[in-house]
């Protein structure tokens, strides 16, 4: 049958029929399951034998269709705006990125049909603009989905996205315009969507919250078409990634060896666009209503990420505000709210088997922080907006900190940017004025100026018509509420104006 064309593959959705029941049939109120069924499909279809090269990829694209709605969902809920467990989160991560890296290495594999020439593959060149396209965009939905976690990045990945895109060059489909998905607006092509994962890579998302890092995405997926590429190098293209190589990009204050696979990519016009949108932000309170960004966000978060994309962006790469001193100790870390009072109330001491104790190693120190190795990681709760109270080897105080950046080079190892907030935290007990007597317990972040406060404080503790007071020696001392200045999971950073006054 095989040697005159009439038979099928074997295989259940080599029937059209059976692949359109199989597909009915899927669950419509557990997209778990569903998207951990068609994994299992992508997987099967990408490998089986006997399947026409058009034929393969057509149930590729119907299968990456049928997902698509479920995965939707599956990260609307990963950031639901009340915040999963931390279980229901690592499920939610788990099967979204274990999605797109079954979705791109199946597209992939129907690519290499293309770059080996294999038989039937001319018969299916209609396919290849929109495999391309969605190839790319698999592998930069994996590669993100690693940056909510702070990596490790696997390398292999942008190997096979360099790769991708420099085939669509040899094809000549760069440009090449296709509707991505059904029933989604817009097109895009080889080009925007490589675009799209390089700059988001170059946009230092290592020191991005996850709700961020899904916001910079969202901004770049709007401002892609005025990014710039180009095989020269030029000034305002800071950026540059070799095609050849298994890499992410890098900045040009890192030379690169020449190569036929060189590429110089930069902001373009969108460097500009950012700005003014983030002066538009500041001025009006609000994000734009003609700006896209597939849901609603605090101003206040949507100004953030668009100044830190402007920073990145811009020709002049991030100065340090101070210099950093290479230094090898010990620092012993506790964290959260919880951990931070419990040292600050109860000696200068760690018990390391507790499991909120943990022991870093610190690589340099600087006025404003200090860069660290987490030799061991304990846990997920590892993530930028991090508290930390932190102790030098061989000292007897407490310095409290953020962390600013995550950067996991293995499964069990990370490098991470703490911003000092102060090295004398005092732990106080504050009374609440018109609170009838309550209470609140809080860090006070002492500084060296008088009229400016910051206190450390549970979250909702914070209101802006409740002074907090305390009485030390003969002195009270008012804080009158300001403004928050920063929120985490277990914690408010809130600015106060600070009186004294004679007791």
């Amino acid at each position: 049958m095989k040697l005159f064309g009439g038979a099928k593959p074997d295989h259940p959705l080599g029937d059209p029929k059976e692949a359109k029941r199989i597909l009915e049939a899927l669950p419509s109120d557990d997209p778990f399951k569903a998207v951990d069924e068609l994994m299992h499909w992508l997987e099967s279809v990408a490998a089986a034998e006997g399947f026409r090269p058009e034929a393969r990829i057509q149930l590729l694209f119907a299968l990456d269709d049928a997902a698509q709605p479920r995965m939707r969902k599956l990260a609307k809920d990963y950031f639901a705006a009340s915040r999963p467990s931390r279980f229901q989160e690592n499920r939610l991560w788990t099967v979204i990125h274990a999605y797109w890296k079954q979705a791109g290495f199946a597209y992939a594999r129907a690519v290499d049909q293309f770059v080996q020439n294999a038989k039937g593959a001319d018969a299916a060149k209609a396919q290849l603009p929109l495999l391309l396209v969605r190839t790319l965009r698999s592998f930069a939905q994996q590669i993100k989905w690693m940056h909510m976690r702070y990596g490790p990045i696997d390398l292999a990945s942008w190997g096979v996205f360099n790769s991708v895109y420099a085939f669509s060059e040899v094809k000549q489909l760069t440009q090449s315009r296709s509707v991505v998905y059904p029933g989604v607006a817009g097109e895009s092509t080889p080009q925007l969507e490589f675009l799209k994962g390089a700059m988001f890579s170059a946009s230092a998302p290592d020191g991005l919250l996850p709700l961020e890092v899904e916001l910079a995405e969202r901004l770049i997926g709007e401002l892609a078409p005025r990014f710039a590429l180009a095989s020269a190098p030029a000034p305002e293209l800071v950026f540059w990634i070799d095609l050849a190589q298994a890499m992410s990009p890098a900045r040009l204050s890192r030379a690169p060896q020449a190569g036929a696979g060189l590429r110089y990519l930069g902001a373009g016009a969108a460097l500009a666009e950012v700005n003014d949108l983030a002066e538009r932000v500041l001025t009006g309170g609000q994000v734009p209503a003609n700006v896209n960004l597939g849901g609603s966000y605090e101003p206040e978060v949507a100004l953030d990420v668009m100044r830190h994309l402007g920073m990145y962006w811009s020709p002049q790469p991030p100065e340090r505000k101070t210099h950093r001193h290479a230094v090898k100790s010990r620092l012993a870390v506790t964290h959260g709210y919880d951990g931070v009072v419990g040292v600050l109330g109860g000696g200068d001491s760690l018990d390391f088997d507790n499991q909120n104790s943990e022991s870093w190693i610190v690589e340099n120190v600087s006025a404003g922080g200090f860069g660290a190795v987490v030799p061991q990681l304990k846990g997920d709760w590892l993530r930028v907006g991090a508290l930390l109270a932190l102790q030098p080897e061989g000292g007897s105080n407490w310095v409290l900190g953020l962390v600013r950046r995550v950067n996991k080079t293995t499964a069990q190892q990370a490098r991470v940017g703490i911003e000092t907030l102060s090295k004398t935290p005092l732990l106080s007990q504050f009374a609440v004025s018109g609170a009838n007597g309550a209470a609140a317990q809080g860090v006070l972040l002492k500084t060296g100026e008088a009229v400016e406060a910051r206190i450390v404080l549970r979250p909702g503790v914070f209101a802006p018509a409740q002074n907090l007071e305390i009485a030390r020696g003969e002195r009270q001392h008012v804080y009158i509420p300001q403004a928050l200045a920063e929120r985490g999971e277990d914690y408010e950073i809130a600015r106060f104006k600070e009186m004294v006054r004679e007791s």
